[in-house]
């Protein structure tokens, strides 16, 4: 699925392991720049968010867990993409409890989840089809 943002920036949300995706095939998975105890593969049920050909989310199966790549202005991009991923149907629901090895609420990842219409629960931040 592809989705236009201002400023022409493309972005689309994938399986991990689709062929379409780079990462882990024929790219190797960028490094994070924190210290996590999970690393992104091409697992089964997980997703890659990709904006303008850069890998800037890695979903991890069950969407509990969000991995970042980018912190600039392809963030928002990206997670309005998966966000509309949500609404689509592609995905049911979608509740994030940790991002980049923290708590979501802790995360700077919050402000850009809540503003593409994730709301706060007891166990994260949620977004329903």
């Amino acid at each position: 699925m592809f989705k236009r943002q201002g400023g022409g920036r493309r972005a689309v949300v994938l399986a991990a392991a689709d062929p379409a995706s780079p990462y882990g095939a024929a790219l190797p998975w960028p490094q994070h720049p924190g210290e996590l105890g999970h690393k992104p593969g091409r697992k089964a049920g997980s997703l890659v968010v990709l904006v303008d050909g850069h890998l800037v989310l890695y979903v991890e199966r069950g969407g509990k867990t969000l991995l970042s790549f980018a912190d600039d202005d392809r963030l928002q991009p990206a997670v309005d993409a998966l966000a509309l991923s949500v609404r689509d149907g592609a995905l049911g629901k979608l509740t994030v409890e940790r991002a980049d090895g923290t708590s979501i609420v802790e995360s700077p990842l919050a402000a850009a989840l809540e503003a593409a219409g994730f709301h706060p629960t007891p166990r994260g931040l949620r977004l329903r089809a």
